[in-house]
């Protein structure tokens, strides 16, 4: 390919990625690349087929570019290359790219070698599964996984799952003083094996229904009580929300609590809890 040719490639290539054509502008960088893989720009056109390809969801390939974006790109200066690179490895599973790609990002990672499950603090995620959109938080084992610590209302997600998200915030979340970004959820990485359960409480007041929550998670399962859910509209949900002003308080009386346990367990747990004091509880069964 001369170089006259590549150029009028390059430009039909970044008239693809204008309009959002991600396969057909990574396949047009691709054929430049094929010839000028080293040429002083090259680290943009490998970085920008590699995003395409991530854009796609083609994990593999936005590996395989991304790895040739992240050599000719500097390390330890917060490169996306290295991000991008650190993600796709991460659902790869390519644990010594990802290792490396933070590192060079300019993340430090527990060391050792294999898979990354370290403490990174608390997050949230915008799960999205055809169309439904729910917040949850998460703790955050590697820059890009964490484990979901509330029990979703969601069809068909659980407690515990661990979740790959992206790493661009969009929105916030304020608890406790405490502020933490909003990440999107790329793909779940690692299902969860606990069933989600549903039951009716009847309690005393908000204290009994924190006593019950407390039960389940001191056993690793997951408790979350109708009043702790509360409805924002998309365009708030991506700006910043402060939880202690907005989430819906705890409170008394019959609700809905949505469970993540074995069933004997759930009903071992219940049991136990309503022999402490004006509880009941009834109709425990799966949710849908």
């Amino acid at each position: 390919m001369e170089k006259a040719e590549a150029k009028r490639v390059l430009e039909r290539a970044r008239e693809m990625w204008e309009a959002e054509e991600w396969l057909r502008s990574a396949e047009l960088y691709e054929q430049v690349l094929a010839h000028y893989p080293d040429e002083e720009p090259s680290a943009v056109w490998w970085y920008d087929a590699a995003l395409a390809y991530k854009f796609l969801r083609d994990w593999p390939k936005a590996w395989a570019l991304g790895r040739e974006a992240a050599a000719r790109s500097p390390r330890g200066e917060q490169d996306p290359a290295f991000w991008n690179l650190g993600v796709a490895a991460t659902i790869q599973r390519d644990w010594a790219t990802a290792r490396d790609a933070w590192e060079g990002f300019g993340i430090s990672v527990p060391a050792g070698e294999g898979e990354i499950n370290g403490a990174f603090g608390p997050a949230c995620v915008r799960l999205d599964t055809g169309g439904e959109r729910e917040v949850v938080w998460i703790q955050r084992l590697c820059p890009t996984r964490g484990r979901v610590m509330n029990v979703p209302a969601t069809q068909g997600r659980r407690f515990g799952e661990i979740v790959v998200h992206d790493g661009e915030p969009t929105g916030e979340r304020t608890y406790n003083g405490q502020s933490v970004p909003v990440f999107d959820e790329l793909l779940i990485f690692e299902a969860s094996p606990l069933p989600t359960l549903r039951t009716t409480v009847n309690a005393a007041d908000a204290s009994d229904v924190d006593a019950l929550v407390a039960s389940f998670f001191a056993r690793d399962f997951g408790a979350e009580p109708a009043s702790s859910f509360h409805m924002i509209c998309a365009c708030c949900s991506e700006g910043r929300v402060d939880w202690d002003e907005s989430g819906t308080p705890t409170h008394g009386g019959s609700q809905t609590v949505w469970l993540a346990a074995p069933e004997a367990e759930a009903r071992q747990l219940l049991d136990a809890w309503a022999e402490g004091g004006e509880r009941s509880w009834s109709g425990l069964e799966l949710s849908a």
